[in-house]
């Protein structure tokens, strides 16, 4: 059974169109409660106190999940980009077949029609590879990075490299499923980087790793401390290679409100509920607690007497 309350309806060219979400909870995607949290604190960190500017990037979108929530923090002459193929076709036979198999109704109407319910424009969308990520963005101008594209070893390898070109010093950069059994491709490239190359960790949860190709002490010691304060998210450090990771856990954190759609359904007020005839009736109630207390043999001489008066 669906959960959008929009009618089915077919376009010109004979496609189902899609249904307009009504709550930010009917859009289709995998954002748990706490890794909003956590990008709701790096983004308004960004955002607050003159922050350096910087454009949005998310390379893979699914239905446009993250996407909706990462575009409430876009700020006046910044750009956010999107890139997927949607439901462009694949480059090679292993992104072909990962693509039947993990996002069968991925389609860019769809993601657009998810993204316009809640925001008044689109972001700039590039349907390609994400390959082509940096070709088409302008180095060094991304401080928030998001990479949730294809699981394959070889692509993740070069979406961290694309982060790299894109993101400005201090950018926070995050990886998705850095350690899910599902994709073992992408916590091979993203740990490579780590331990060969400049990529630093700031922390990780259940499901992403956040990190920075700058300095990650300045985000850990705001971090630790925000953290110190909270009771609904548990934390530790570990020490990798001499280099400090924290770490987070879910302690029954609540998200933040979530994203409101333009165009909320209206709210139907439920119906009075009228009260039983009976118990209008003057009298009534003596009437009904007779007929429970009596005998029957008592209740049935008394309405055969009444048929006898009307008679």
């Amino acid at each position: 059974m669906s959960h959008f309350s929009q009618a089915s309806v077919t376009t010109p060219d004979g496609e189902p169109a899609p249904l307009v979400p009504t709550t930010y909870g009917e859009v289709k995607g995998w954002f748990s409660a706490y890794d909003q949290v956590l990008f709701d604190w790096f983004l308004t960190r960004q955002n607050s106190g003159g922050g350096q500017p910087g454009d949005l990037l998310e390379l893979g979108a699914f239905m446009g999940k993250s996407a909706i929530f990462l575009g409430r923090y876009l700020r006046p002459g910044e750009e956010f980009t999107v890139c997927d193929l949607f439901d462009s076709p694949a480059t090679d036979d292993s992104n072909a077949a990962e693509n039947r198999s993990s996002y069968p109704t991925l389609t860019r109407r769809g993601f657009e029609t998810n993204y316009l319910a809640f925001h008044e424009t689109l972001p700039t969308l590039i349907q390609a590879p994400t390959s082509v990520v940096a070709d088409r963005v302008k180095p060094a101008s991304c401080r928030f990075v998001h990479v949730d594209a294809s699981h394959l070893y070889e692509h993740v390898v070069t979406d961290i490299a694309s982060s790299r070109l894109v993101a400005t010093p201090d950018a926070v950069v995050v990886f998705d499923d850095y350690r899910s059994e599902h994709c073992p491709g992408v916590a091979a490239a993203v740990w490579t980087a780590v331990v060969t190359g400049d990529l630093h960790p700031i922390c990780v949860s259940a499901s992403k790793l956040y990190a920075t190709w700058g300095d990650p002490e300045p985000h850990q010691a705001a971090l630790r401390a925000w953290l110190e304060e909270r009771t609904d998210l548990w934390h530790g450090v570990d020490v990798i290679d001499g280099r400090p990771l924290v770490r987070i856990g879910d302690q029954g954190v609540v998200a933040p409100p979530p994203p409101q759609p333009l165009h909320p359904a209206p709210r139907t007020e439920p119906a009075p509920v009228a009260a039983p005839v009976a118990a209008r009736r003057p009298g009534a109630r003596w009437r009904k607690l007779a007929k429970d207390l009596l005998p029957p043999v008592v209740t049935r001489a008394i309405v055969a007497w009444k048929r006898r008066r009307r008679g």
